[in-house]
């Protein structure tokens, strides 16, 4: 089922185990850091729910495997951020959805991306349907951030812990990416050991952290990533630092694959 999917082998065995069992809940919250995957768990699972192949879910063979793929299955909806927020609109809009029977399934799935942007309204909007779902609605939230949930949403979903991608799962992805991340890591650990460094030993490592003016740009983007995660953990904003540094960090490889595995 998650086979092109890299990374995260005991979240893969408990959704397959799920699919089989037929043993489904009603809402889930995929937990994990921001860019490793799990929306593309959210869309497999949901293919598994929904496919039509009581034999071998997902298929990808089946008139509702193939309208997901092509994002016209009418029992599958995506709710994402409208701007920086999830609103209590968008909330009620699949609220009235949902009371609506299947049409290609015997099911429905909705998949909400960055569940934890949901404004308090939009939560307890959701909370109506979370506490009498019907009986053919799977509800996923995907969270980064599970402390900006309320704890009553919390209480109602079975939740799926979701890793950081190992090194080598990285290189698995793009070995471009694996690289970046290196340097990130080369250029971090120099800034967090700079009161230990010989001034003349810090330009000796030049040599290592770039190598010419090309390399220039993207040190410097580094540096802005790096400047974030300390003032993230310096002020105890996790969440707002977390976020900011994906949002507010400049165009580099990094952060380009990392949307795009996100993305995926």
């Amino acid at each position: 089922m998650f086979d092109k999917i890299i990374g995260n082998e005991k979240s893969k065995e408990l959704l397959e185990h799920i699919i089989r069992s037929g043993n489904i809940s009603h809402s889930y919250i995929f937990s994990g850091t921001v860019g490793i995957g799990k929306a593309l768990f959210a869309r497999e699972f949901a293919k598994g729910i929904l496919c039509l192949d009581k034999n071998s879910r997902p298929c990808g063979k089946c008139k509702s495997c193939l309208e997901i793929k092509n994002l016209n299955n009418p029992d599958f909806f995506q709710i994402n951020s409208d701007g920086s927020s999830i609103k209590i609109e968008q909330i009620r809009g699949m609220n009235k959805n949902i009371i609506e029977k299947p049409i290609v399934s015997s099911k429905k799935v909705y998949i909400i991306n960055d569940a934890d942007k949901m404004t308090k309204e939009a939560q307890n909007s959701l909370l109506k349907t979370l506490e009498e779902p019907p009986e053919y609605a799977h509800i996923i939230l995907i969270s980064s951030n599970d402390n900006l949930l309320l704890n009553t949403i919390k209480s109602r979903c079975v939740k799926i812990n979701f890793d950081k991608l190992t090194d080598e799962e990285i290189k698995k992805i793009s070995p471009d990416m694996s690289k970046s991340l290196q340097d990130y890591e080369l250029l971090s650990n120099t800034f967090n050991n700079l009161e230990n460094i010989n001034i003349i030993e810090l330009l000796n490592s030049k040599g290592d952290i770039f190598k010419d003016k090309d390399d220039v740009y993207g040190v410097l983007e580094n540096i802005n990533l790096i400047f974030l995660n300390l003032l993230r953990k310096n002020v105890g904003a996790a969440s707002y630092a977390a976020r900011g540094a994906c949002e507010w960090a400049p165009t580099t490889k990094i952060r380009q694959m990392h949307r795009n595995y996100r993305k995926h």
